[in-house]
């Protein structure tokens, strides 16, 4: 870990300042290592460098992830939706873009929906061999 923030060069995290693309939530991993903020920023912003993708393909990948349902911040969302707008985009392509974004949270069902018809599969084979379950807590008697 560095002594102070000014020990290293920090010329991505003073540029993304600069043009007011800092979020304030990268200030303490700033503040316990600008080295490795550096770094971290120079991976994430060289696809956005190398000119492979163009600035509206870019703002649509960084709405999908703002919007996405493990990250959520709803600052970004908007920031890049302004972007995207300004470049171009239209409500529909955006709207597009948030609908395939939300297939991340389908793997909540796809996941989960054929362990729960296992279990009621196993259950029931269970109830027509063993004698039924007692429930782990079971409600006091009312007599």
């Amino acid at each position: 870990m560095n002594a102070s923030p000014d020990a290293t060069a920090t010329p991505i995290c003073d540029k993304l300042r600069a043009i007011g693309e800092w979020n304030p939530n990268w200030e303490p991993f700033y503040e316990l290592d600008p080295a490795w903020t550096e770094g971290f920023m120079a991976v994430g912003l060289k696809p956005m460098l190398a000119g492979v993708l163009d600035a509206k393909t870019i703002e649509f990948l960084a709405i999908a992830v703002d919007a996405s349902c493990t990250h959520m911040y709803a600052p970004g969302v908007r920031r890049h939706v302004r972007k995207a707008l300004a470049l171009g985009a239209t409500k529909e392509e955006i709207a597009a873009v948030l609908q395939l974004t939300s297939v991340l949270g389908i793997h909540t069902m796809s996941l989960a929906a054929p362990i729960l018809l296992e279990e009621i599969a196993a259950q029931q084979n269970a109830d027509t061999t063993s004698p039924t379950p007692r429930p782990l807590n079971p409600e006091p008697s009312r007599t």
